[in-house]
């Protein structure tokens, strides 16, 4: 068998230094939104991405609905409104000040896409007559008719939009470079953060970043308790690269964090067991307004959040009486709205009631606008679902208007999702912010995916542009400090020892994420207790002093693989220790404690936050609203953006 020849030149232990005002960490949305705010501000701009920025992060390829637009001109509801519903949705759980950032100035951010190049109206008439279309202005809507809160976009023109926006700024983009350390002055846990380092992913070339603010866009972590060796691309809903690396650098920094101890068991992801994210019919989210017929044709009546069966379509997408709003994509004022079918009602009664597997997601009988919406825009538009489900099912003969689509995923089929399988979905934990998006640590701002309870793709736009400016005033009052050699030569033997290990007698990335996804569902999984974490935590420590320096890569590519699973690690270790911390269970965090059966008392209601300190974790409280006054205080740090500068 021929052997194998790396395409590129291999440049290992070679150093390039590049020196930012902002450095960005992460070309995805809220990366590439805050280096188009810094540079608007004038500000010397760099941004690294592990990918291709035209394409890459987990809203590279699109999204079909932007949440949280409360400032459009058709809204019916209020920026304070809305972040109020999306805390109490989640019985105060939730990052005001981020969220509050995104109902103020998501539709904002629109409009700047659009001034881009985006497409965020339906400019060639479509959809002309529509009930969730307006004449006036061309926008159109999704969930909510009435309150027009949310609306339907081409979100695969928003990235590409972005990047050339981005060349035509000056913004130095720095791709096929994964970041592995944040620097800090004088290299000491809990310094100001003065830069960072990475590895070319071609080419294994080491980088020294050095800048005055750095902001923190890399994606949530991922992988943690599922991942397949045969079906990476299935092991999570966000794209493969996604794994969480910010919180990782982040923690060995001595950043802090919260919520870390929240998982949710979800469908959209279960290795070689789930199918294509929005690529199975189902009624929520982008298959919103779908109907759902068993397999004998019998239709699955909608119901609303009182359980009046609604006769038409049209009633699908209103509120119900006396319900002010509600966001089918998201948050809901109140979350009594319901489907009667297999959202609301036990699997076992489903049956009960003579419904016969499986279930079907029905377009046919839809309005063709309605349809059409679905079927094109909102699947078409979603994330990865241009071509593996959009495209793809075209090609195998699809045809929404005399086909049906089967529907999967737990409650829909004859086989659920197991307890342990688990994901950082739906509001997970991260970095804690205050009202400018920064962290604890001098110098470093977090924004989009990373932050504590983030959520989708307006989350990501509004909260980069904001960190933007905010990391710009910053560097105009600050100078570079230059790295400690001792930090940048300790990261650089870190991420090269896997290469000067044996392979015939190492282990790869894949065998070691496996090792830990499975010690996460086995001792950190639905049911927790001191003593699964407690031994989950000493066989991931384990592993980190055993495994780790045992692990081998061929080429620069696997070596970024087996440093992602490193983080992994790291990451794992930071979800156990929280656990370790709350003692009661909660619902709303999917945090079950078969040591205390007892339901969280209000005594137990309030963020815990962990970090570093000399190596040691410590541990601390902050009431759930310690953000206080949205609205005062969101205008406290931002007269200069209320004052029309925006687009300076």
């Amino acid at each position: 068998m021929q052997e194998f020849k790396w395409p590129y030149p291999l440049d290992y232990g070679k150093e390039e230094k590049i020196t930012a005002d902002v450095l960005i960490l992460g070309g995805g949305i809220a990366g590439c939104m805050a280096a188009i705010s810094a540079a608007r501000k004038g500000q010397k701009v760099v941004v690294v991405e592990k990918g291709a920025t035209k394409m890459s992060g987990a809203g590279g390829s699109g999204c079909d609905h932007w949440e949280s637009a409360a400032t459009n001109p058709c809204s019916k509801v209020t920026p304070e409104e809305l972040t109020q519903a999306m805390l109490d949705d989640n019985d105060g759980y939730n990052n005001g000040i981020s969220h509050y950032i995104e109902c103020r100035e998501g539709y904002d951010r629109l409009l700047d896409i659009e001034k881009m190049g985006g497409k965020i109206r339906d400019t060639e008439d479509e959809f002309v007559g529509a009930a969730f279309r307006d004449e006036a202005t061309k926008l159109m809507f999704a969930y909510d008719y009435e309150n027009k809160i949310t609306l339907r976009v081409w979100g695969t023109t928003f990235k590409p939009a972005m990047y050339r926006e981005m060349k035509k700024l000056g913004i130095r983009i720095v791709d096929r470079v994964m970041v592995t350390s944040l620097l800090t002055q004088s290299g000491n846990q809990g310094n100001r953060c003065i830069g960072a380092t990475g590895l070319h992913t071609r080419t294994g070339k080491f980088y020294i970043f050095s800048s005055k603010s750095t902001i923190m866009c890399l994606s949530r972590p991922a992988r943690i308790w599922m991942f397949s060796s045969d079906h990476t691309g299935l092991c999570e809903f966000r794209p493969t690269q996604c794994i969480g690396d910010g919180h990782a650098m982040g923690w060995r920094i001595g950043a802090e964090f919260t919520m870390m101890e929240k998982s949710v068991r979800t469908e959209f992801s279960a290795a070689g067991r789930s199918y294509p994210p929005y690529g199975a019919g189902n009624n929520h989210n982008s298959w919103y307004g779908a109907s759902i017929i068993d397999s004998t044709g019998k239709e699955i009546p909608y119901a609303d959040r009182d359980g009046k069966i609604l006769k038409s379509v049209e009633e699908r997408f209103l509120p119900a009486k006396g319900q002010k709003f509600f966001m089918k994509g998201g948050s809901v004022d109140d979350p009594k709205h319901a489907i009667e079918g297999p959202e609301t009602l036990p699997f076992g009664d489903m049956l009960k009631k003579g419904y016969k597997l499986p279930f079907y997601a029905d377009l046919t009988t839809l309005p063709d606008t309605e349809r059409r919406a679905i079927w094109g825009m909102m699947i078409g538009e979603e994330g990865k679902t241009r071509v593996p489900v959009y495209e793809n099912y075209k090609k195998a003969g699809f045809d929404p208007t005399k086909h049906v689509l089967q529907c999967y995923g737990t409650g829909w089929t004859s086989a659920s999702f197991l307890p342990q399988e688990r994901q950082l979905f739906g509001l997970p934990g991260g970095f804690l912010n205050d009202w400018e998006l920064k962290t604890n640590i001098e110098g470093l701002y977090a924004a989009g995916d990373c932050l504590y309870a983030s959520n989708c793709y307006g989350h990501a736009a509004s909260t980069g542009y904001y960190a933007g400016r905010h990391a710009s005033a910053y560097a105009l009052k600050e100078g570079i400090i230059e790295p400690d050699k001792n930090q940048t030569e300790a990261e650089k033997k870190r991420i090269y020892a896997p290469l000067q290990n044996n392979p015939e007698t190492s282990i790869g990335w894949k065998e070691l994420n496996m090792g830990i996804s499975k010690t996460m569902q086995n001792y950190c999984g639905d049911a927790k207790s001191d003593d699964l974490l407690n031994t989950g935590l000493k066989i991931l420590k384990n592993y980190e002093k055993d495994v780790v320096p045992a692990t081998f890569a061929y080429n620069p590519h696997e070596l970024m693989r087996l440093l992602e699973v490193f983080d992994i690690l790291t990451v794992s270790q930071m979800i156990i220790y929280a656990s370790l911390a709350r003692k009661s269970s909660s619902k709303v965090l999917c945090f079950n404690r078969i040591d205390n059966e007892q339901e969280e008392t209000e005594n137990d209601r309030r963020l815990i936050t962990l970090r570093l300190a000399e190596n040691k974790v410590v541990y601390d409280e902050k009431p759930l609203d310690f953000f206080g006054d949205l609205k005062d205080n969101y205008e406290k740090f931002n007269q200069d953006y209320m004052g029309g500068k925006q687009n300076v």
